[in-house]
């Protein structure tokens, strides 16, 4: 295991959000100083997704414009984010206009209905040329059309499509392929993986110093780079301890995961029964990428509406589909819960799913991981003894920003609530970071180095590992640091 390496320096402190900032041409030079590209977007949608992705975006001091029928949640955005805002249809072309779409550089519609989302894009086309189109799509018959290309560019122009059912999906079964994981991502083409670990009391590396855990494992490939305790998310020194109910945030080698997991006092069990419910587009996505795979995985699926379990029952060839309720116990007994090894819950309801989690831990499953939308729930997780959840937002939203910031940067996730960012990018001649040692690049307190990959090969960080050209990163920083890392990378975002 490696101990937190860099070198202190003093974060920069910002000012808090404040109320319609002015748009002055000081403003402006302040930015062209600091070497980043002032980007103008419209935002349509100011629900959860679009609130959090005007959050991420302003906060890097782009010009943002939030645009929603719903002049309550454009106050919202305007009051508590350094964006302006615009109440009113997002399809409508005047509305549009009003928004600055004349010298846009991209719009992402993010609205809950899916023909609005599709119509902005082809507004935003047709008549203000804007060169980026970025839209949300649920229903599975637009998307099934648009990934066969049925539709061309020509008639339906959206450079990139996001799934929240498809992403949430996919992190559901990241999170069974790591269940003793209550959060999962892959950086490095599956190279490394970000894992997130509570610490139990009979945890081997309680009271150690991380420092010291570099010397008794000078092999691992792996580093603590954040540690959430009493609900504060810090990234850690190399001096620090983590204590029983510490929930740590580790890069690791994915060749050393088994190895790192037995280190943290966890086993990795294969999973061989797995009980999905909810038969929506998530728990058919799932049950659909669960037939495929190589190895057998049984799984059976329970949908409380009769419609929704027999168009399931269509689509899936060797899962058991059942009629029913989740918290039923009857039919979780009958659905085998007693030797399942792990229980998905992922219908449209939270607190469905919570109670169902809890429900099937109480009736002998090793292991319930819920979906849940409202992040004010996730403290109760571990009360509740769920093992791990699903946030939609948090996983549509990272999607956005991987896409959004293109540039070099290959990756991004968001960690809980918008809290702090999994950065992935490669290295340009022209950033600071290129050409020095870990220890000598000033990073922020709050970020950290998790994985360095150098010619398809990923290795060992030290504080002597000098950064090169070329080189793709993997980088922890809390929210309020992750535009000095773009700074530091010399992200260029650059949409043609």
């Amino acid at each position: 295991m490696v101990a937190p390496v860099r070198e202190r320096t003093a974060p920069e402190q910002r000012g808090g959000p404040r109320i319609d900032p002015p748009r002055t041409s000081c403003h402006a030079k302040r930015i062209e100083a600091e070497g980043q590209r002032r980007m103008k977007v419209i935002i349509c949608g100011a629900g959860q997704v679009g609130w959090q992705i005007a959050r991420h975006l302003s906060g890097e001091r782009n010009d943002v414009t939030v645009v929603d029928n719903n002049p309550d949640l454009v106050r919202r955005a305007t009051d508590t984010l350094d964006v302006q805002g615009i109440a009113g249809f997002a399809s409508y072309p005047d509305v549009l206009e009003r928004s600055g779409a004349r010298d846009a550089d991209m719009i992402i519609a993010a609205t809950y209905s899916d023909e609005v989302n599709m119509v902005t894009c082809q507004v935003a086309h047709s008549i203000f040329s804007i060169p980026r189109k970025v839209a949300r799509l649920r229903s599975q018959s637009y998307l099934t059309a648009i990934y066969s290309d049925l539709y061309r560019r020509d008639h339906m122009p959206i450079d990139v499509v996001i799934s929240p059912e498809k992403e949430v999906a996919e992190a559901a079964l990241q999170r069974l392929a790591t269940s003793v994981a209550f959060d999962t991502e892959q950086f490095l083409g599956g190279s490394a993986k970000l894992v997130g670990l509570v610490i139990d009391d009979d945890c081997p590396i309680v009271n150690t110093p991380l420092r010291q855990l570099s010397d008794l494992f000078s092999t691992l490939r792996a580093v603590v780079v954040g540690v959430r305790r009493e609900g504060t998310l810090f990234s850690p020194e190399p001096g620090d301890q983590l204590f029983p109910g510490d929930a740590c945030y580790v890069i690791i080698h994915a060749d050393d995961i088994r190895r790192t997991m037995e280190i943290f006092g966890k086993s990795l069990r294969k999973k061989e029964r797995v009980i999905v419910v909810g038969g929506g587009n998530v728990g058919l996505a799932v049950a659909q990428a669960l037939e495929t795979r190589a190895e057998r995985i049984r799984a059976k699926v329970i949908e409380r509406d009769r419609r929704r379990a027999e168009l399931a029952a269509d689509a899936l060839e060797r899962t058991i589909v059942l009629h029913g309720d989740g918290l039923d116990t009857g039919l979780l007994r009958e659905a085998g819960i007693e030797r399942a090894d792990a229980v998905l819950c992922v219908t449209d309801d939270d607190k469905t799913n919570m109670l169902a989690a809890v429900r099937a831990k109480a009736e002998g499953s090793p292991m319930a991981i819920a979906l849940v939308n409202d992040p004010t729930l996730i403290p109760l997780m571990e009360p509740l003894g769920v093992d791990a959840w699903i946030n939609p937002r948090a996983t549509t939203v990272s999607s956005i920003l991987r896409h959004i910031r293109h540039g070099r940067v290959r990756s991004v996730y968001s960690i809980g609530d918008a809290e702090a960012e999994v950065i992935e990018a490669e290295v340009l001649s022209t950033s600071p970071l290129s050409g020095k040692s870990i220890r000598d690049i000033d990073f922020p307190e709050g970020v950290l180095v998790g994985a360095v990959m150098k010619q398809d090969r990923v290795v060992k960080i030290t504080g002597g590992l000098r950064i090169e050209e070329g080189d793709r990163v993997v980088i922890f920083a809390l929210a309020k640091d992750v535009p000095e890392v773009e700074r530091l990378l010399q992200v260029s975002i650059d949409f043609f």
